[in-house]
């Protein structure tokens, strides 16, 4: 079977994507994972398919192992402007479905999208973990996917493959597991954050999903106000929005880039 992909970059978070409208593609687990394979195939972080209707199209999100999830931050952005140029959009807004539920985004300038999130759920702050040889003080929200954040003094010197790996199948969060996180304040409202991506089983370049989860999580435990600065690890920033309701963060939005990289073929 001869694949049509075209590649995606969401703040160096990277994307294989492919227009399953009609329904043609029925990609298995192994096919997907050697898709995203950096040696043996197109090279990415995921993969993501755009089904359903026009009025209504649909996300589904794999991680690089084949596996699918509930949803991705980047992944969203890229998927937007990658449907709107489907369906002839350049401007404005549209709604689309994840597994996380109904989500939209509205086209910004200089190709960025505005990303509405489903609402977050399932807050748990200040909880403390054995990790390894360490104790730590973990935080952990669900962003359409499971999160756990950690904040750290120096971000360069945080072992994070290690203490991520090990976080991400710590026993507080079997069995699905969750993202692990490890977060720099620079400043209120300020943050540097990397992440260990579950699914890819290692350190991406950025994960949208962890940076609402990390904005969020200062906000609760510092009232940083909205917007919130997020510098991921491929340097661009990402922007969290929110407004109060009652005191706690409704209507959270992401904000950030969607790339258009290149489009081929492939045979599988």
């Amino acid at each position: 079977m001869t694949l049509e992909f075209t590649k995606m970059n969401g703040a160096g978070n990277d994307f294989v994507m492919v227009d399953n409208r009609d329904g043609s593609h029925s990609l298995t687990r192994e096919q997907i994972e050697l898709l995203c394979d950096r040696h043996r195939g197109i090279g990415a972080d995921g993969l993501i398919a755009v089904e359903g209707s026009p009025e209504l199209p649909r996300m589904r999100y794999y991680n690089a192992d084949g596996g699918e999830a509930e949803m991705c931050g980047n992944g969203a952005r890229c998927f937007s402007r990658f449907t709107a140029r489907l369906l002839g959009l350049n401007a404005g807004s549209f709604s689309f479905q994840t597994e996380a539920g109904i989500l939209s985004a509205e086209l910004l300038p200089d190709d960025r999208v505005r990303l509405r999130m489903s609402e977050p759920h399932s807050l748990q702050l200040a909880h403390s973990l054995r990790v390894l040889d360490r104790d730590m003080e973990v935080h952990s929200l669900n962003t359409g996917v499971p999160h756990a954040v950690t904040f750290v003094k120096n971000l360069e010197e945080t072992p994070v493959f290690e203490l991520g790996r090990a976080l991400r199948q710590h026993q507080r969060f079997a069995p699905a597991g969750t993202n692990a996180n490890f977060v720099q304040v620079l400043e209120p409202g300020t943050l540097a954050i990397r992440t260990y991506e579950r699914g890819v089983e290692d350190e991406t370049l950025a994960c949208g999903t962890g940076v609402v989860a990390a904005a969020l999580i200062h906000h609760h435990l510092t009232k940083a106000p909205s917007p919130i600065s997020v510098q991921v690890r491929g340097e661009d920033t990402l922007e969290v929005g929110f407004i109060l309701e009652n005191g706690h963060p409704v209507a959270v939005t992401l904000s950030g880039p969607a790339d258009f990289v290149f489009t081929g073929s492939v045979t599988i």
